[in-house]
């Protein structure tokens, strides 16, 4: 299949939305553009801001992927203690 084809052609695979944005980044423009939060005034004149939904989503997109890494080191670490404590026994078995 020529470049052309793979570019044009109505196979393209390339219409699907990507979705492994840094959540750090979407938060992060989302809150540059201004759309983290929105005003709300209530009947008394006071005002609240309230997160929007994409902001929201966002900050849970990023507590998932720390999450993810903190699993990956608590298991390494878990390995690397293993392996201290069998060194450790080997060499109280030697002396």
């Amino acid at each position: 299949m020529s470049y052309l084809n793979k570019m044009y052609g109505q196979n393209s695979n390339n219409l699907q939305p990507q979705h492994n944005k840094n959540p750090n980044r979407v938060t992060g423009g989302l809150k540059a553009q201004g759309v983290d939060k929105f005003t709300m005034v209530a009947e008394d004149g006071s005002n609240q801001e309230i997160p929007t939904l994409a902001y929201v989503r966002s900050l849970e997109e990023q507590v998932k992927k720390q999450r993810a890494a903190l699993d990956v080191l608590e298991r390494k670490l878990a390995r690397q203690d293993t392996s201290i404590q069998q060194l450790s026994n080997a060499i109280v078995k030697r002396f």
